[in-house]
């Protein structure tokens, strides 16, 4: 009796390990996991790249005014769209020197997020205030004699954004 119990048990379960399989294939080829949409609808990112843009704006403008934080986010996607950056979240916040807080690693010691991950979202949703920025640095703050030959184009709280 017990064999042939198994001989059934055996291809039930083959059975329903192929079909988690396909199924878990399905999903996870069908889009980017966690895939977040522009204002166009076009994906940039996943959860995990929201979450590093979250980091890296409570990292660089945890301080700063909700708009300020906005706009640190939107600079990151600003680069995300330009042919001269990284095409991705991540590839544009690990791109070496680009950010004071991934250097000496203040990114991952942030532990608020809650106002950093609204602003994330506010910018992924479109919300630019700083008219398409590449660059932005505090002026009170030593920095390279380099990004002085940018075009500012707008400063909030603490923080110049220019071209």
């Amino acid at each position: 009796m017990l064999p042939r119990r198994l001989r059934l048990l055996l291809p039930v379960l083959l059975a329903a390990t192929l079909l988690s399989a396909a199924l878990w294939q399905y999903h996870h080829q069908g889009q980017a996991p966690g895939a977040i949409p522009t204002q166009a609808g076009t994906p940039v990112g996943t959860s995990d790249e929201m979450n590093l843009l979250a980091r890296l704006i409570a990292a660089e403008a945890g301080d700063e005014p909700y708009e300020g934080q906005v706009a640190v986010g939107a600079v990151v996607l600003n680069r995300v769209r330009s042919p001269l950056f990284p095409s991705t979240i991540s590839g544009v916040i690990f791109e070496p020197w680009a950010f004071e807080s991934v250097s000496n690693g203040r990114i991952w010691q942030v532990t608020d997020l809650a106002s950093p991950s609204r602003a994330a979202a506010d910018a992924l949703n479109g919300w630019d205030p700083t008219y398409g920025a590449l660059f932005f640095w505090n002026p009170a703050k030593e920095v390279s004699p380099w990004i002085w030959t940018r075009s500012i184009l707008t400063q909030i709280g603490r923080h110049v954004f220019a071209r």
